[in-house]
């Protein structure tokens, strides 16, 4: 007994145990840009008949997990061989008012895996969230007892519709588990949303309880995105659903702020001139759209990935995908996913030594009548998305 201890301890002290005795790294490896070249690869498939509400995450053994909300049931899917097939949904929890589907969260020191709902209810005085918990890959959940500590000024966030959280692998607060949320104010209407804003919660104890960071500098934000940067920064990107009166931005692009304290606080807040929020609306203030974003896991490189409507007018369609090869700094290339009615999606990206390795994931509300029709999910690879059309903001970099 004492050598198997003793074994423990230092595959543990090595970083190739969890704890627990998940026999996968500490904290996820990153490779080289190698694994997303190679041959141009894309497919497309549909997942969900109906509903809305995507996230996509990859589980530590390379399991693709997609999560919906159609009939106003938590759903999620797998894919043990990297998106090819699909196991049957597994029903989360069914709600009367299901107003939360996002934020889905993967422990990369533990190998465990997050999810979260949340009930509609108005006056918005946000109840706990359910957060359902799984130790095996996503194929068996359990509600956990959770504690959301409110943010310093009282308010406290709500967990409505986000892309999926990340686990911090670099710098001091390497471990942090980080999430995207959100304050509403009274309720949900156009007149509340020049006050609304983003935030984010985040965990040091492994998901037991979890703190709430500073706002985002700017008001009228919600339904955001997270991506760490390989020098330990945190980039936010957030929708724009309404700004203060009088402010003067073009109201169809995103905004974005930083983190260098582990997304604790925000700041440096701009409005990035190339990512689109949704459609590009002609006359009049736009809501935006929910948007996906992922780092590829390469070395020493930040390689980011946006996903979101790309079309002009009024309607929500085209989804497409626009990439970074500086941290953020210059989107130089694009190429749409989807063609036709299609609204907000979600991005993830294959691990290392696994079935997913050299993947990239969209999840997408899309079908060819209606936006809110079902999902679709898309695999492809980095050299299938540089065939795509240049920006003029920049050039892509693929020095290793």
């Amino acid at each position: 007994m004492n050598m198997v201890n003793n074994l423990y301890i230092c595959l543990l002290a090595a970083g190739l145990m969890a704890p627990g005795g998940g026999l996968f790294p500490v904290y996820a490896e990153e490779g080289s840009i190698t694994a997303f070249r190679g041959q141009a690869k894309f497919q497309l498939q549909t997942l969900y008949a109906g509903g809305r509400q995507p996230n996509v995450v990859v589980a530590m053994d390379g399991t693709v997990l997609a999560t919906f909300v159609p009939d106003a049931a938590l759903q999620v899917r797998r894919s043990e061989d990297g998106g090819k097939t699909w196991g049957d949904p597994i029903i989360l929890g069914k709600y009367k008012h299901l107003f939360s589907g996002g934020g889905v969260t993967v422990d990369e020191t533990s190998g465990d895996i997050f999810m979260f709902a949340e009930k509609y209810e108005w006056p918005r005085t946000p109840p706990p969230p359910t957060i359902y918990r799984s130790k095996d890959h996503g194929k068996t959940w359990q509600v956990q007892e959770t504690v959301i500590h409110p943010a310093k000024n009282g308010d406290r966030p709500t967990m409505h519709m986000a892309e999926h959280g990340i686990t911090l692998r670099h710098g001091k607060h390497k471990g942090r588990l980080l999430r995207p949320a959100r304050f509403y104010g009274p309720t949900d209407t156009r007149k509340y949303l020049p006050t609304m804003y983003n935030t984010a919660i985040y965990s040091d104890d492994g998901g037991s309880s979890w703190q709430t960071s500073g706002r985002f500098p700017e008001l009228g934000t919600g339904e955001g995105t997270v991506a760490e940067l390989s020098d330990g920064r945190i980039y936010y990107n957030s929708r724009r659903h309404g700004d203060p009166p009088g402010a003067k931005y073009n109201p169809c692009l995103r905004w974005e702020a930083w983190s260098d304290d582990g997304g604790a606080t925000w700041k440096d807040s701009a409005v990035c001139t190339i990512l689109p929020d949704g459609a590009r609306k002609s006359i009049g203030a736009g809501s935006g759209c929910m948007a996906g974003l992922v780092r590829l896991p390469v070395k020493g490189r930040d390689i980011l990935l946006y996903s979101n409507c790309d079309s002009q007018g009024g309607d929500r369609k085209d989804v497409s995908v626009w990439a970074s090869f500086d941290g953020a700094k210059t989107w130089p290339i694009k190429r749409r996913v989807y063609k036709g009615p299609s609204a907000y999606s979600s991005l993830a990206a294959g691990r290392q030594g696994t079935s997913s390795e050299g993947w990239i994931y969209i999840q997408l509300e899309g079908g060819p009548r209606h936006r809110y029709q079902g999902s679709q999910l898309a695999r492809f690879n980095l050299s299938w998305l540089l065939q795509g059309e240049k920006t003029g903001d920049g050039k892509p970099s693929l020095d290793e």
